[in-house]
């Protein structure tokens, strides 16, 4: 454990320098210090008590931004859902597909201090990536957010095709997430997509979800080998365009309207993980600070009764 050295009256006083065990009690070594000291310095402890009430309203400011926020963009997020479930009801949902090109999205949050949402993420995307992985096979990473950027680039550098930052940096809306699907696109090759995200539940919980998404030929061939996509079939085509040619917009359609969702339970996830982070770390500020006041009011009581006490004994030395 480091420690942190201070000298005062030609004494050496060494105290901790882990808040947390310097909040709990002033430890001092006995063999630093040969001729003992009585308490450590009150200015020291207001010092800290001072740090600790600044980072308690910082910690409290930003979970009434966070909360603020999640307000709007829960809104918007379960207004988005209705957006993708007419295509799982037509095209149905093959998350267990086997395919040989996969490409993986992982929509993560471009600022920190909201728990491990984050980590959850990268969890099951490298998890997702060893179970799509093969001989035959190639998958490669698309990763949204600058924290999954960051995590990703520690070991996974290699199967990165693209990265994508600053996407929150504006209030989110389906043209911009459209334009972003439809750069993916035409940078990938894919058999399959699958969307790595949280879906929003509650302020304190979210579900890491995967939703994926087939290519035109992937779902052509599935629909009529008779599988989960057979239902496909039984939908009449109107106009000069080909069922070819209908499934190509289909997808194109599906998957920027699954990333819009994606994104927006994301961040509405984020939000509420902030949220919880933000309160945790206020209550363990308050329970530091009274814990700081009682060693602060121990500490003067200490000197007070010390120079009492030297007072006194020299009283009684003259009175002799």
């Amino acid at each position: 454990m480091a420690m942190a050295a201070l000298r005062k009256e030609g004494r050496r006083l060494v105290l901790s320098s882990n808040p947390s065990s310097f909040a709990r009690s002033a430890v001092f070594s006995e063999e630093s210090c040969p001729f003992g000291a009585r308490s450590v310095s009150t200015q020291i402890v207001r010092n800290r008590m001072s740090s600790v009430k600044n980072i308690q309203k910082i910690t409290k400011a930003m979970k009434m931004v966070a909360a603020s926020k999640l307000r709007s963009v829960q809104t918007r997020t379960e207004n988005s859902r209705g957006l993708w479930q007419p295509f799982t009801a037509l095209l149905g949902d093959a998350p267990g597909v086997d395919v040989k090109k996969n490409v993986i999205i992982a929509v993560s949050s471009d600022k920190g201090l909201c728990g491990g949402i984050n980590s959850t993420t990268v969890k099951v995307s490298k998890t997702l990536f060893k179970l799509t992985s093969g001989p035959e096979k190639e998958t490669k990473y698309v990763v949204l957010g600058e924290k999954g950027k960051v995590q990703f680039l520690r070991d996974s550098k290699k199967s990165m095709e693209l990265s994508v930052t600053e996407l929150q940096k504006n209030p989110l809306n389906y043209t911009q997430v459209s334009v972003l699907a439809d750069d993916i696109l035409k940078n990938v090759e894919y058999d399959a997509l699958r969307i790595v995200y949280n879906k929003f539940h509650s302020v304190v919980q979210f579900i890491p979800t995967i939703s994926t998404i087939l290519s035109p030929e992937v779902v052509e061939r599935e629909s009529e080998s008779g599988g989960r996509l057979g239902d496909l079939d039984s939908y009449e085509i109107e106009g000069a365009e080909t069922k070819a040619e209908v499934l190509q917009n289909l997808t194109e359609f599906q998957f920027s309207c699954m990333m819009f969702n994606a994104v927006l339970e994301n961040a509405c996830s984020e939000l509420g993980a902030r949220m919880s982070a933000m309160d945790n770390a206020s209550r363990n500020a308050g329970d530091m600070l009274d814990r700081l006041t009682l060693t602060y009011n121990r500490t003067r009581q200490a000197a007070i009764t010390t120079e009492l006490s030297e007072i006194i004994s020299g009283a009684a030395a003259l009175s002799h």
